[in-house]
């Protein structure tokens, strides 16, 4: 099997999946060719063939491994804080320049639509992530944190679509005061969020 010299297998495949989310945030998907990801690695496309069999795949492994997902990162790195936080500390960094990694998403979304072997890749994918958010406000909504009487699934796609069209709606195009922002998603998020004394309140 074909890797880099003194590197392991699975160094390897990290390697081609990192230059798989550059190139494509660089050119996008139809504009990247396999030998592309194959050069940008060091590694020769017969090698490239050894850990991926087509560039589908390797578009969502690196979408799998790179793409960004800052609520998920801001609980690994804070458990125990609350899910209405999150969201507030996510919603807020939307309006942020977007780094290249969060543009995998939409070059995985948009090649979904023209290559079946993507969106076969993109359904499970999708469908994990929203399960895995949907759980987060399940369990929110169990400890009293988010009103029980909204749905989990509803709040899940409604931050989900949020995320991913502030990625394409980038401050260039569209830019909003930071304050009214943040105003506007305290407004939001409070609406479906229990208050301490409803908190204290549960039966």
């Amino acid at each position: 099997m074909g890797r880099i010299a003194g590197a392991t297998g699975a160094q390897t495949r990290e390697r081609l999946l990192r230059a798989a989310a550059d190139v494509f945030a660089r050119r996008g998907y139809d504009g990247t060719r396999v030998a592309d990801i194959a050069t940008e690695a060091g590694l020769s496309n017969s090698a490239l063939y050894a850990y991926f069999a087509s560039k589908a795949e390797l578009l969502v492994g690196a979408l799998r491994t790179h793409g960004r997902r800052p609520m998920a990162e801001m609980l690994a790195a804070d458990p125990d804080r609350s899910i209405v936080d999150l969201f507030m500390r996510a919603g807020v960094g939307l309006t942020e320049p977007p780094d290249a990694d969060r543009y995998l998403v939409i070059e995985a979304l948009i090649a979904a639509r023209r290559d079946p072997e993507v969106a076969s890749a993109m359904t499970g994918y999708v469908r994990e992530r929203a399960e895995w958010m949907t759980g987060l406000v399940e369990q929110a909504q169990l400890r009293g944190e988010i009103d029980a009487t909204v749905s989990a699934k509803a709040i899940a796609h409604l931050a989900t679509s949020l995320a991913i069209g502030s990625t394409l709606l980038t401050p260039d195009l569209h830019d909003v005061d930071d304050e009214d922002w943040t105003a506007l998603l305290s407004r939001v998020v409070t609406s479906i969020a229990r208050t301490e004394a409803q908190m204290g309140n549960r039966t």
